[in-house]
């Protein structure tokens, strides 16, 4: 094997457990309130971007997602954007080209402009996270992710002024730490969470290997010290999903349940489940 591998492995190692022990010792500081205060949920299922159909008038991220999430007594997942106008809204890819048929980016559009383009040929648009927040209605809580790919700062900073007038229950998470380490410093009455997923599997994404390794492994956990990690349901066996349910003792959540025989099994494993593309056959709390 060559030696520079080697030494890199046990380079590797060396943070990987130097993090991991960091953050026991952070988790066991985490108050019984907050923990608590994520597992009186446990047994009421998210819809992942509202409860939609794109084939319908109904969908993702859109208005009418959301009423019909609400209606039926779900939590929601949803996530929030910036505009090149600086307005937050809600909506999941950086491309419009999905969701939209437009070769543009939502950060390079107005949000008059995005009201031009319907969603998944509709009569709905992507919202403005306020909009949002007065069809929820406090009535059901939130898990906001907040999508950066630029100015973390910004989209974070603005989402949660917003957030701050909002008198119903939510929490936030992000794929990137910066964002949990923000409401760490800033908002550290907030629950916070790290989203993740095996990225070293993801031929699609341009990061190094390196960086890759570290994000998978939430390994900026000591820096962030979140409350709860949010890991890809397919990747369940990974090491960190494990450790997250047996060494740091958080609350785990479950992303994205796509049948009701995976959410039968997987809620076995996981505190919270975040599901897509059917409808729960109970939802109890």
């Amino acid at each position: 094997m060559n030696p520079w591998l080697i030494v890199l492995i046990v380079v590797l190692s060396i943070i990987f457990l130097f993090c991991l022990l960091f953050f026991i010792g952070e988790s066991s500081h985490t108050t019984k309130a907050r923990k608590q205060e994520l597992l009186k949920y446990k047994g009421k299922y998210f819809a992942h971007r509202g409860l939609y159909d794109n084939s319908t008038d109904c969908p993702e991220n859109s208005l009418n997602a959301f009423q019909k999430a609400v209606d039926n007594g779900f939590g929601i997942e949803l996530d929030t954007q910036l505009t090149k106008d600086k307005k937050v809204v809600i909506v999941h890819d950086a491309s419009l080209k999905r969701n939209c048929g437009i070769d543009k980016t939502v950060q390079e559009c107005t949000y008059e402009e995005l009201q031009t383009y319907k969603l998944f040929d509709s009569d709905q648009t992507i919202p403005l996270f306020t909009d949002v927040l007065k069809v929820v209605d406090s009535k059901v809580p939130l898990i906001v992710e907040v999508k950066v790919d630029r100015d973390y700062k910004e989209t974070t900073v603005k989402g949660q002024r917003i957030l701050d007038k909002y008198d119903g229950d939510y929490v936030a998470e992000s794929f990137n730490p910066q964002v949990v380490r923000w409401y760490r410093k800033h908002r550290p009455d907030i629950i916070r969470g790290q989203l993740a997923y095996n990225s070293m599997k993801d031929k699609d994404n341009k990061l190094s290997r390196s960086v890759k390794f570290i994000l998978s492994n939430t390994l900026f956990n000591f820096e962030t010290g979140p409350d709860f990690i949010a890991y890809d349901c397919t990747h369940y066996h990974h090491i960190c999903n494990l450790m997250a349910k047996y060494v740091y003792r958080i609350v785990t959540i479950a992303w994205t349940i796509k049948s009701q025989e995976e959410l039968t099994k997987k809620e076995k494993f996981y505190d919270l489940l975040i599901f897509d593309s059917f409808v729960p056959n109970k939802n109890e709390k």
